[in-house]
């Protein structure tokens, strides 16, 4: 149970970027990896699937499968990328950070990653477990709560429910004291 006394960690924790974690480079180019592609050129999207990888400056997003957007426009011979949708073990690496989940969408023109379903946020030694999580890359805030979205990303609804309990849960780390 997360008491009032431990908040003001909670807050250090998702609120304030660590150190190391810098502001993202949204502008930097996407690599990929799948174990295969569909191109779906008339719907201007790219659905790659199994063992994803997508890595983007020092952020790393993998699932099993993505949906990848793009608006139709192409510049310098590339296609101008708005979205990825991610589902199956959706994990993002960023420097000091990690999150996992069952869904994520990363909306480049926002420039924001949200996750949903069985979220868990890792920092140090700290965790943060929730139902939704919606990670700022401009200036690294993270912040995790305990709703979800019915169905996940599939369900189109856009009716929230709550998590498991509807809470918030963690644990964090005690420095060693003399």
């Amino acid at each position: 149970m997360l008491r009032l006394a431990v908040a003001p960690a909670l807050l250090t924790m998702l609120a304030v970027p660590a150190a190391s974690q810098t502001r993202h480079d949204t502008a930097a180019p996407i690599d990929f990896g799948a174990d295969h592609i569909e191109l779906q050129d008339r719907a201007n999207r790219a659905v790659l699937s199994g063992n994803v990888k997508v890595r983007q400056s020092e952020m790393t997003l993998t699932a099993q499968r993505m949906t990848v957007a793009y608006t139709g426009q192409v510049i310098d011979g590339s296609p101008q990328v708005s979205r990825l949708d991610a589902s199956g073990g959706v994990t993002v690496v960023r420097p000091d950070q990690t999150a996992r989940s069952q869904f994520g969408v990363y909306d480049l023109n926002r420039r924001v990653i949200t996750m949903l379903g069985g979220v868990k946020l890792t920092q140090g030694g700290n965790t943060v477990n929730g139902g939704r999580l919606t990670i700022n890359l401009d200036n690294g805030r993270a912040v995790i709560d305990g709703s979800s979205v019915a169905g996940g990303a599939a369900a189109g609804t856009g009716a929230v429910t709550q998590a498991p309990g509807g809470r918030v849960t963690g644990t964090f780390s005690v420095p060693k004291r003399n």
